[in-house]
């Protein structure tokens, strides 16, 4: 039996691993949980290199994961988004960061979910956590040539669709501090279409669970009037937006659970600071990670 302190000292790198590859909080954390089990189902020593192996190990769970799971995001009901990765803002965390971490964006990972099952795993694997394309192709159960062909056509998907944005943490946290003023200030419209960018576009994943635009909002007068009716069909009394660090970056947490909801804010800031992309999570099934305290 492998000893169990080794698996638990690589424990956070394989849930960043498989978080990248699937997008989805669950699925990951069902991905380590399995290569945990065939990890203490390991003889001792059997594994020369206890890091290379968990991460093929997760790789290619998640791959199957992936390739089991993309007919029924085919069949989703508006917008795909990932699950969020929600963390509460810290003065000495994630805010000491200079840059903000794209591989692990919302905007990123959602155009991740236009590659195949087998360029994605590629390209997480090779170009955000340098694995050699001999170990990769051992996860796919591909040639390392064919790996290499997968993880140039993914960089350069990636390389094409990205959107422009800074990755200045200060300007960034700038941008949705403006936008959160503005919201919580009556949603004052001059002051929103003044953060926005004027190409603004908004997405908001539902799952067909809750109410939520099926189709991406385009400008910032649509986006500041959608984002103005959103505060005044909640009231202050009973919503909350609260900062949180959302998929790497500062974003927000909506909490209006009075009213039975709940969402998460990730944005997209250009390098002019103005706001580019707002991604919002409401479907409840992608939440049931969040810990929010209670008003």
């Amino acid at each position: 039996m492998a000893e169990t302190a080794q698996f638990e000292t690589h424990r956070a790198h394989l849930r960043a691993v498989a978080y990248r590859i699937t997008g989805s909080v669950s699925d990951a954390e069902d991905a380590v949980q399995e290569a945990w089990l065939r990890w203490h189902a390991l003889d001792d020593g059997t594994a020369d290199n206890p890091r290379a192996y968990l991460t093929t190990t997760v790789s290619r769970i998640c791959y199957d994961q992936l390739t089991s799971a993309r007919a029924r995001r085919e069949r989703y009901v508006g917008p795909w988004l990932p699950e969020p990765l929600v963390a509460a803002p810290a003065a000495d965390g994630p805010e000491e960061r200079a840059t903000l971490d794209e591989s692990v964006s919302t905007a990123v990972l959602a155009l991740l979910e236009t590659l195949t099952p087998a360029q994605r795993t590629a390209f997480v694997l090779h170009d955000v956590f340098d694995v050699p394309f001999p170990e990769i192709a051992e996860a796919l159960g591909k040639s390392p040539a064919a790996v290499r062909q997968l993880a140039s056509q993914a960089r350069k998907h990636v390389r094409d669709g990205k959107p422009r944005r800074t990755v200045d943490r200060a300007e960034h946290r700038r941008a949705v501090d403006s936008f959160l003023a503005a919201v919580t200030g009556g949603a004052d419209l001059d002051a929103l279409l003044t953060v926005l960018d004027p190409q603004v576009v908004w997405r908001s994943d539902g799952g067909g669970v809750v109410t939520a635009a099926r189709k991406p909002l385009v400008g910032a007068e649509r986006v500041a009037q959608f984002t103005g009716r959103l505060y005044r069909d909640f009231g202050a009394g009973t919503m909350r937006l609260l900062p949180y660090e959302v998929n790497g970056a500062p974003g927000l947490i909506l909490d209006a659970s009075a009213d039975g909801w709940t969402g998460a804010f990730s944005f997209t800031v250009g390098a002019d600071g103005r706001i580019t992309g707002i991604d919002v999570v409401v479907n409840p099934e992608k939440l049931r990670h969040l810990d929010i305290p209670a008003m």
